[in-house]
């Protein structure tokens, strides 16, 4: 670590990268040698930085000192927080340079640039099947399991992802918000908009590889 005279500037000795506090010097030191000296005495892990200690602890102590002075909703850091608060503005910070799509999240952002990218980093130690978001590689791996951990608090019918769930329960409520903007027609869950307006464009992406004949549905 050297400090640069007259400027009160501290340099990392390894890549160069400056800081104006010598304590931070030390911490981005860490990022290099991988030293993590604050230890969570409840499961043990390991931080390089007290304040990341301090935000882990409340995973087991439940505390959520940070609240929502609109809604009331508390959380155990700030970002969560902020991030939070754009469902009350409607703010969208972080926009695709692709297609100019904006999101309330980076990490949102992230899974949504894999559409254009085509990256899928997710794969099923099972089967291989890859996928781009980590929660629909869980969803995908409950076929292989059988788990069923989504329960309707209504019927008590199980189901191996969430956003069946939640299909599932527009049943109970008679919610039908998915509109077929060429008719108007209605429906519970996008898949169904989807090959109901196959019936307008005439598609047919499933071909059957014994006599060739397509079809708008995958019918078993």
């Amino acid at each position: 670590m050297s400090k640069e005279l007259g400027k009160s500037r501290y340099s990392c000795e390894i890549c160069g990268k400056s800081f104006s506090v010598c304590s931070n010097v030390i911490k981005h030191i860490r990022v290099h040698t991988g030293e993590k000296p604050f230890h969570c005495d409840t499961c043990g892990k390991s931080f390089s930085q007290n304040n990341h200690l301090t935000k882990h602890k409340r995973v087991h102590t439940g505390e959520r000192p940070f609240h929502c002075e609109i809604c009331g909703k508390a959380f155990s850091q700030t970002s969560d927080l902020t991030n939070h608060k754009r469902i009350h503005t409607g703010e969208k910070p972080y926009h695709c340079v692709t297609c100019g799509k904006s999101f309330s999240q980076n990490s949102a952002l992230t899974k949504h640039k894999r559409i254009h990218t085509g990256e899928k980093p997710y794969h099923c130690d099972v089967c291989g099947k890859a996928f781009s978001a980590n929660s629909n590689l869980t969803s995908h791996k409950h076929i292989h399991t059988g788990e069923r951990p989504y329960h309707c608090d209504i019927c008590g019918k199980s189901f191996s992802a969430s956003s069946t769930l939640s299909t599932h329960k527009r049943f109970h409520s008679g919610d039908r918000q998915n509109y077929c903007d060429i008719c108007g027609k209605s429906f519970f869950g996008i898949s169904d908009l989807t090959k109901h307006k196959r019936t307008h464009s005439g598609e047919k992406p499933y071909h059957c590889v014994i006599c060739g004949k397509s079809f708008s549905a995958n019918i078993p």
